[in-house]
């Protein structure tokens, strides 16, 4: 059975596996997103995914990775990695790799590996979002994930849930990545995500609703899928709130039977996903 290399780069960590053509995880390994600059940080990921290839030949490299990007991920600046601001990530992993590569948003990669092995299976219209260090999502609308012009769609951080919130790494200020993310929690409480207290988690799912129901509210999806490390830590106190807050701002009669849920593949999504974003540019 043939395999692909899957690369989920995140603020936090990067991880890379080798995963099955039908979804199964046969070897990962991460490691800490940290170096000096961005030549650092790219040698830490080659000798990452080396490893993990081994002897192992694969048909090719599916890359989800936290954004913006331009050109459809020829080059990413991932605005919670300042090392890599205009990075030509997919042509020097493929260059290094000796593989084609083809990389995408790492939760539009979600969207997709949920749509193949997860929750949102044999459905045709849904959102799926990433909250941990940053969020994310993708979009799913009549079957087809959706792009834009760029390959930035469903960049639902970055939709305004504060008027008067605090200012965000893109420039605005009041964004949902912000005041909710792993990031905007710990600049606030001086301690990570993990150890934050229930009223932490509270207020975040609450904007996490709000932002949701912007959402659901313009593009008439039924269907919310929300991964992440701060999300799945979070637990039912915070799911529970997502769901309260989005039926409160979603009055219309094609919104009322919203299903918000965590995502199927839990902590397995992004690399999943990654291979999801291989399989998919190939049309498979």
């Amino acid at each position: 059975m043939q395999e692909i290399l899957a690369i989920d780069i995140g603020a936090t960590k990067l991880a890379v596996a080798r995963v099955t053509s039908d979804g199964v995880i046969e070897k990962q390994s991460s490691t800490p997103t940290e170096a000096d600059n961005g030549e650092e940080l790219f040698d830490k990921l080659l000798s990452l995914s080396k490893e993990v290839l081994g002897e192992v030949e694969v048909e090719g490299c599916g890359v989800g990775s936290a954004g913006p990007m331009s050109n459809h991920g020829e080059e990413i600046s991932p605005l919670n990695i300042p090392q890599w601001r205009n990075f030509p990530l997919r042509l020097k992993l493929s260059e290094a790799l000796g593989l084609p590569v083809i990389l995408d948003n790492d939760a539009k990669a979600v969207a997709l590996g949920e749509g193949w092995k997860g929750a949102a299976s044999g459905q045709q219209n849904y959102l799926a979002m990433v909250v941990s260090t940053g969020i994310g999502g993708g979009l799913v609308l009549d079957g087809r994930l959706v792009e834009g012009e760029m390959g930035n769609a469903g960049h639902i951080g970055h939709v305004n849930v504060q008027s008067d919130g605090p200012l965000c790494l893109c420039g605005s200020s009041g964004c949902l990545e912000a005041v909710a993310s792993g990031a905007a929690i710990e600049k606030e409480t001086g301690r990570p995500a993990v150890e934050a207290s229930e009223e932490i988690k509270i207020r975040s799912g609450y904007f996490v609703g709000k932002a949701i129901s912007i959402a659901v509210n313009l593009l008439n999806v039924s269907t919310v899928l929300i991964g992440g490390s701060v999300a799945l830590g979070f637990g039912s106190v915070f799911i529970n709130k997502v769901r309260s807050t989005a039926e409160d701002f979603c009055g219309l009669d094609f919104t009322q039977n919203l299903q918000i849920n965590y995502v199927g593949l839990k902590e397995e999504a992004p690399l999943i996903g990654a291979a999801a974003i291989w399989l998919n540019a190939k049309g498979t």
